[in-house]
């Protein structure tokens, strides 16, 4: 058993590598919640959506949503004059659609993800960081915006001055989740932003310790290549959180969890194979991956 720390596009290629290297029946993803969102009636979990589809090879050009999908509801919204800024394809909001008819039905959001995952044949584990609702905001501009209006209005771009994670002192890891992190060989935490995508996972009470008590070695694959993050805003969110850029940067924020570390560059106080993780094309992925399990399999657990 593989499991896989996942938000953001880095860690969904990550996880579509795992896929290829070791197979859907040995392959659990545990995937950012904090980014989910209520809109068009519907429940979006924008990160385990962008795992599935990665997973399901269904992922488009743009890096997320469903290749090819069509834009007519979106279309139909703005001829009618209401606000479509969070814009879903057909097909991605009839995924959401499954997910939140289980969800009104009494269902945890654990199998309400399972069921968009069998709908598009993926068979390896999607498994939300917690069944328990936490939603990221982000500071700016003295105002608490929701990750997704920061993001998508604001263009990411706006100063960030800190971080809040709403309920995340009530929400616990799902059943599924601490069985499959104590049942695994290997713990790799993907090349996602530490702070708004691997971060909220990490806090959530509870996880970290069965991180820290788990006997398979946790590795983590640094986001950052050249000195800044591949895609997003990484870097002002570690510059946020008074982080360096680089491989240091990535060994203090898990601090504490981390066995070994996959780098182009070494960090002071932890074991760190160095190598080129840009994941551009599938063997690429493929590389990345079994690399990673490698080192994970030639580190002693601390």
């Amino acid at each position: 058993m593989v499991v896989v720390l996942a938000g953001g596009t880095g860690g969904a290629k990550l996880a579509r590598g795992m896929l290829d290297v070791v197979g859907a029946e040995r392959l659990c993803v545990i995937v950012n919640t904090a980014d989910d969102i209520e809109a068009y009636g519907v429940h979006v979990s924008p990160d385990p959506d962008l795992v599935t589809y990665w997973l399901a090879d269904l992922i488009d050009e743009r890096g997320y949503g469903i290749r090819g999908d069509s834009f007519g509801v979106m279309e139909a919204l703005e001829s009618a004059g209401e606000p479509a800024w969070f814009r879903l394809g057909d097909r991605d909001l009839a995924m959401c659609l499954i997910r939140t008819e289980r969800l009104r039905a009494g269902e945890r959001l654990t199998s309400a993800q399972a069921a968009v995952a069998s709908a598009l044949g993926v068979g390896a584990r999607v498994l939300p960081m917690s069944d328990d609702p936490v939603r990221a905001h982000v500071r700016s501009d003295g105002r608490l915006r929701p990750f997704q209006e920061f993001m998508i209005l604001d263009g990411g771009a706006a100063p960030i001055e800190g971080v809040e994670l709403a309920g995340i002192e009530r929400a616990r890891p799902s059943p599924e989740a601490l069985a499959a992190i104590a049942a695994a060989e290997a713990i790799v935490i993907g090349p996602s932003n530490p702070i708004i995508s691997i971060g909220p996972i990490l806090a959530i009470p509870g996880l970290r310790a069965a991180l820290v008590a788990a006997r398979a070695p946790v590795v983590a694959v640094s986001p950052f290549v050249g000195g800044r993050a591949v895609k997003g805003p990484t870097d002002a969110f570690m510059a946020q959180a008074r982080l360096p850029l680089g491989a240091e940067g990535v060994a203090r924020a898990y601090a504490g969890v981390l066995d070994g570390l996959v780098a182009e560059e070494p960090a002071p106080g932890v074991a760190v194979l160095e190598a080129d993780t840009l994941m551009a094309s599938s063997q690429a992925r493929r590389r990345v991956a079994a690399l990673t399990l490698e080192f994970a399999a030639s580190l002693p657990r601390a």
